[in-house]
């Protein structure tokens, strides 16, 4: 077996603001503003017009998916991904930096990360610290929005990292990979309820290991090291040697985890892209554990 030696995932703030600096933002390097927030709390492109890393774009989750979807926060087609980023100057050359402007450090950047490795594109990396960092550290910001000059880019999907609802069900009888949920403990047991959902009981997935996927990220919004999140994993009996899948609420935390593993060695976590939400809806009653009153069934 030939070694595969992994593309950096994460970049600096040092190293990005150097570059910035450099005037090296353009085709070959693009950088994506990726932010969401939960509706009624802050508000994005609002945010990003008023200041963002100089040369950025923003990348509107909420335009790059699958608006037919019953489902939360399911991928685009190869096509509309492809679409999309290269409207916003990236091709298959481009050296692609993702950065959110969430209090914790990261929250959206790891799926969007993921997304772009789903759809083929390797050359991709997490600013590690965000925009929180970024603007503590005093680098420099602009409200001047980027214009860059549309490219193409080409998406092949690689079904290797991504798990459908058939997989995942079938995995419960064949046990072939191991299922990390990355909410909160809370919502995992069943205890807390989903926020913002209705008609979403919580709970997890029979057979799901709770790994909450703010305990990868520093107090200070950064990842922490490799050997840190080794002993995480190790602490929850997760083998980085064999298979495993991720999953969260909607299949944005979940890339949290696979960004944890990636960092450990491991590129080829797999994440169930429609989580919980679509599960909850659609699984036989006896495969959604719950301690809570709202469980299914």
């Amino acid at each position: 077996m030939v070694h595969q030696v992994l593309y950096r995932a994460l970049v600096s703030t040092k190293w990005l603001a150097e570059s910035v600096r450099a005037g090296k933002v353009g085709p070959a390097l693009r950088v994506l503003d990726v932010s969401w927030y939960s509706p009624g709390t802050r508000e994005a492109h609002k945010e990003y017009l008023e200041r963002h890393v100089p040369g950025a774009s923003f990348f509107d989750i909420e335009e790059c998916k699958d608006k037919s979807s019953p489902y939360e926060m399911m991928l685009p087609s190869e096509a509309g991904f492809a679409d999309y980023v290269g409207r916003l100057g990236i091709s298959n050359d481009t050296h692609v930096v993702v950065y959110d402007g969430d209090k914790l450090g990261s929250f959206y950047a790891p799926r969007v990360w993921w997304m772009f490795r789903v759809f083929g594109h390797r050359t991709v990396s997490v600013l590690n610290g965000g925009f929180r960092n970024w603007l503590q550290e005093g680098h420099p910001v602009t409200s001047e929005p980027s214009r860059p000059e549309p490219a193409v880019f080409k998406a092949v999907l690689d079904r290797s990292l991504l798990k459908t609802y058939e997989q995942v069900l079938e995995n419960l009888q064949s046990k072939r990979f191991q299922l990390v949920d990355s909410r909160a403990q809370g919502r995992y047991l069943g205890t807390e309820p989903e926020p913002d959902a209705v008609g979403l009981g919580s709970g997890h997935i029979q057979g799901a290991v709770n790994m909450p996927f703010m305990e990868f990220l520093t107090e200070d919004g950064f990842e922490k090291s490799p050997e840190m999140l080794r002993t995480m994993f190790e602490a929850k009996k997760v083998d980085l040697t064999k298979p495993l899948i991720a999953t969260c609420r909607k299949g944005v935390t979940a890339c949290h985890v696979a960004l944890a593993a990636y960092l450990c060695g491991k590129s080829d976590v797999a994440v169930y892209d429609g989580s919980w939400f679509e599960w909850f809806h659609r699984a036989p009653p006896e495969t959604c554990v719950s301690q809570g009153k709202d469980r299914k069934g």
